[in-house]
């Protein structure tokens, strides 16, 4: 299939949105950051070629110096709070959780707190106190706590719930976790693109996990950034345009 093909529903439903004067907003997450690698550099490559604006959630207990370098020379870059160490703590039996009441409150606060500080020196020129929970979870017990530890903002997936700090979430994750953990089917991600587009106006988050994509996922994204970025029924935005707490206070050195 073409890639004029494959975009064609994705395409006329951005039409209908820029017919009625209302853009698509998209935001662009990625997950598991630690160093630099060919993988991040592909995605990379592809954001700055379409102005791609990304938000790379990285992990504060094994980032590298290195990839804080390498970042500081990309464009349109955020650097979120990815846990502290991505490590699971839940049973056998129950979904992988770091951030769960699996241990004291005062460890889980102690571990978030480092992260904070450490990614806001190490990446100063890109971070943004976002919090990205490994796995996509976290206790409300912690939710609660996270505006004390210096966090302005949480990001999970789908659905955002009540919360007591803003929220912005990610609704379309392009890896097939439950089968082959590369790129999912094309023209499935495209149908729910496309649903979305359709029956919802809140900002469409995509999920991407650079160090499993195949040649597949790096297509899809190509053939998504390069349908989308120029489109006037669509507009890729910073995390900070959709959550103003983010951005940094205009006082502070």
């Amino acid at each position: 299939m073409t890639q004029n093909t494959l975009m064609n529903p994705l395409i006329s439903a951005l039409n209908e949105r820029k017919n009625v004067d209302d853009p698509v907003q998209f935001w662009l997450r990625d997950d598991d950051a630690v160093e630099p690698t060919k993988q991040l550099d592909d995605l990379l490559a592809l954001t700055s070629r379409y102005e791609i604006p990304l938000t790379l959630a990285v992990i504060p207990a094994r980032s590298t110096d290195a990839l804080a370098q390498r970042l500081v020379i990309a464009n349109d870059i955020a650097v979120a709070v990815h846990g502290w160490s991505h490590q699971n703590y839940a049973p056998a039996g129950e979904k992988k959780q770091e951030l769960g009441l699996h241990r004291p409150l005062d460890e889980i606060r102690s571990d978030l707190a480092r992260g904070h500080t450490l990614l806001a020196q190490q990446h100063a020129p890109n971070f943004i106190p976002l919090l990205v929970p490994p796995w996509n979870r976290i206790d409300p017990a912690i939710v609660k706590a996270l505006p004390e530890l210096g966090f302005k903002g949480l990001s999970t997936f789908g659905v955002a719930t009540p919360s007591s700090i803003a929220m912005v979430n990610t609704h379309v994750d392009i890896i097939d976790w439950k089968g082959t953990r590369g790129a999912r089917d094309a023209n499935a991600l495209v149908e729910e693109l496309v649903d979305r587009i359709k029956n919802t106006r809140i900002p469409i988050g995509i999920l991407t996990h650079h160090l499993v994509h195949d040649d597949a996922a790096l297509q899809f994204l190509q053939n998504l950034f390069s349908t989308t970025s120029k489109h006037a029924g669509a507009k890729w935005v910073p995390v900070n345009h959709l959550l103003p707490s983010l951005s940094p206070d205009p006082g502070f050195p």
